[in-house]
């Protein structure tokens, strides 16, 4: 009886295994599908925030500055000015959430340029060191250069807010085959096998995104030595 129980186990198994790989498949394209779509939305949110409300914000500056060319009133000059810098600072938040949502630099300058100015940007804000070796200077399909860009933003984010670390290097370079980032910090480490939830997520939607695109996104670390986020992706895939 054990014997033949074993032997229907295993022709159950071997039956639902396609079933279970056929599912998967349909789950890693629907990955994809949510993620370019949500990257078509950030850039469709990017452009109406820059088109609409840049365009608001600087009609009331230009009526702001006739106002404040035709009071006279101490008082109320105070609260125009009061004004103005609250308009300012309304500008100022626009212009970094539409950077987050499709930066500038990466859509007109190319990857390489968007992410020296994002790195360098970010670091010295966080008070980190940064040392960077850009080496790749050929322009990266539109595809690779998004993600490659979100890897930089997620694993720098995920420095900033956990690594406690002092310094940073990051890596972009091809070679023959594939174009290759890799991000280091010397921050404490971590176990990888017990990451946070949402920093187990976000390394999740990076690798399915590498993945997507034939690549691989690799981590090393351990607790008091730094971590290391490396990515590769094909160029071969994307000549063809």
């Amino acid at each position: 009886m054990a014997a033949g129980s074993s032997e229907q186990q295993a022709r159950e198994l071997e039956q639902l295994e396609p079933l279970v790989q056929a599912r998967t498949r349909e789950l890693e394209a629907l990955a994809t599908y949510l993620q370019s779509l949500a990257e078509k939305e950030k850039a469709e949110l990017s452009r109406n925030l820059h088109d609409e409300l840049g365009g608001l914000l600087t009609a009331a500056k230009m009526d702001l500055s006739w106002l404040q060319g035709r009071v006279g009133e101490p008082a109320l000059q105070q609260r125009l000015q009061q004004l103005g810098a609250a308009l300012d600072e309304a500008m100022d938040v626009k212009r970094r959430v539409v950077e987050q949502l499709r930066p500038s630099l990466l859509e007109h300058f190319g990857l390489q340029t968007a992410v020296r100015a994002y790195v360098e940007s970010v670091s010295g804000k966080a008070g980190l060191g940064c040392e960077l070796t850009i080496s790749a200077e050929e322009e990266v399909p539109r595809d690779v250069a998004i993600a490659l860009f979100r890897v930089v933003q997620e694993g720098l984010s995920n420095i900033i807010r956990h690594a406690e670390a002092r310094q940073i290097r990051l890596l972009f370079a091809r070679d023959a085959q594939d174009y290759l980032l890799r991000l280091t910090d010397d921050g404490r480490g971590m176990q990888l096998e017990a990451q946070p939830l949402p920093q187990a997520h976000g390394l999740a939607s990076l690798r399915h995104r590498v993945r997507a695109l034939g690549g691989a996104l690799s981590v090393q670390s351990e607790p008091g030595v730094g971590t290391a986020l490396q990515v590769r992706i094909p160029r071969a895939r994307q000549a063809q």
